[in-house]
């Protein structure tokens, strides 16, 4: 949309030269989002407004790259949308608008990341109208509630068995779709997309039963979608059709191979 309204977009590493470009088309201001780079002193001070930062979290929680996916791991119970104006620190801008967002049970990565993009375009549709008025006000971010969202490393999204089992069902939603959790099982890499939390007991990656039920440190996990490598999603009903899998084998642990 802004390419076609000829509106200067940058998509990776800001260079020299698009700082300076950006900074002499003098704009009334700039709108970041999921930049995950620190903006040049020169660019933030070059719009008449500022720049303002669609955040995916209710900030002061979740500063930093991934707020979307520590909410889910953490199990926060709600997330929302920060709209913030810029300053030269890591996401600590006064607030300008903010909206929030329960997150339901079931809810994936993918979902809340949608559902995020719908109200972040709606409330930076609003601050660009209230800066235009001269009608905004900041609110600096309070010292207290502070936390900070790094970036998800791939080993993250191998799972551990020896986690209780409702964060282990945390990590198979904030992983879904990328990097997507997974377990290890013949060499190949079997991802899981949907769990239920369930009772159940054993030395934690056992299958307990003919339904893929896997034990973890505390209670179980039964999958309700999965996908072999290459292959569609389908039901672990499906996967077993075709795949030895049976109860009484134990999954790896990720730092056994």
């Amino acid at each position: 949309m802004a390419d076609a309204a000829a509106i200067t977009t940058v998509r990776e590493r800001m260079l020299s030269y698009q700082a300076q470009t950006v900074a002499g088309d003098y704009p009334d201001a700039a709108v970041v989002v999921a930049y995950g780079l620190i903006l040049p002193a020169g660019i933030l001070a070059a719009p008449r407004h500022g720049c303002f930062n669609i955040h995916a979290s209710l900030l002061p929680r979740w500063r930093g790259a991934a707020p979307i996916q520590r909410a889910i791991l953490a199990g926060d119970k709600m997330s929302g949308v920060t709209i913030m104006q810029m300053d030269e620190g890591l996401d600590t801008g006064p607030m300008l608008l903010r909206g929030d967002i329960p997150l339901v049970p079931g809810m994936t990565a993918g979902d809340l990341h949608d559902a995020l993009a719908i109200m972040g375009g709606r409330l930076i549709a609003e601050t660009l109208t209230a800066a235009d008025a001269g009608d905004l006000s900041p609110v600096v971010q309070p010292s207290e509630g502070v936390t900070y969202a790094a970036k998800i490393s791939k080993g993250e999204a191998a799972l551990d068995w020896r986690r209780p089992a409702i964060e282990v069902e945390r990590a198979i939603r904030a992983f879904n779709p990328v990097p997507g959790a997974f377990f290890m099982r013949g060499g190949e890499r079997i991802r899981l997309l949907a769990a239920d939390v369930v009772s159940g007991r054993g030395n934690p990656g056992t299958i307990l039963d003919n339904a893929m039920t896997i034990a973890c440190g505390d209670g179980a996990i039964r999958p309700t979608l999965v996908q072999r490598q290459g292959k569609r999603a389908m039901t672990p009903s499906e996967l077993l059709n075709g795949y030895d899998l049976p109860p009484g084998d134990v999954l790896a642990l990720p730092d056994a191979g």
